[in-house]
């Protein structure tokens, strides 16, 4: 099956940097593997963008993206992952990441960014991620203790919502499965 015939006109605009084969993964709803393979810098993270919002805008919020292929990812590619986790996190959607180098998990790493995701060893794990149901127990996920992304400091949030690092000032967002996001 063609990328066109997944997302149309997926693959109307191509970057020899940035290879992205697409699969839907018929055992979640809503959920699409994409196959990356290249780098994601500040030259093509555009192009990466716009491909990855038409998927977004076709239905799908449920990403995994096979990073086995990528062997470079720059902040501003950094940044692109956190936009699509943004975007279809509203939606009931998320985004997982398989298969990362270890020279591009590092950069999450440094960047603070490694626990904002949902980082996956293998396909199956992956799909299964999303077929379990969410829990409907939000009570119970609060009040989350964690560690700010960016300074470390210990904090606690009592519920769902935004609030500032009491440390080092950063915007911080929680969501109601107690997932924790620069705001």
């Amino acid at each position: 099956m063609e990328n066109n015939d997944i997302v149309a006109g997926f693959d109307n605009e191509k970057d020899e940097s940035l290879k992205i084969k697409l699969q839907k993964a018929d055992e979640a709803e809503g959920c699409l593997i994409l196959f990356l393979s290249g780098y994601i810098d500040t030259y093509n993270s555009n192009y990466f963008q716009k491909r990855i919002q038409k998927a977004i805008e076709s239905g799908f919020t449920r990403l995994v993206f096979h990073c086995g292929g990528l062997n470079y990812v720059s902040s501003t590619g950094i940044g692109s992952f956190t936009a699509f986790l943004k975007a279809v996190k509203p939606q009931g959607g998320d985004v997982v990441l398989l298969e990362i180098q270890p020279k591009v998990y590092e950069v999450f790493q440094l960047l603070g960014f490694s626990q904002f995701f949902n980082i996956k060893d293998d396909l199956t794990e992956s799909i299964n991620f999303f077929r379990s149901s969410p829990s409907t127990e939000t009570e119970s996920l609060f009040p989350k203790v964690f560690d700010c992304p960016i300074c470390s400091k210990k904090l606690k949030a009592l519920k769902a919502g935004r609030f500032r690092c009491s440390e080092c000032k950063t915007i911080l967002a929680i969501d109601n499965n107690a997932q924790v996001f620069l705001g």
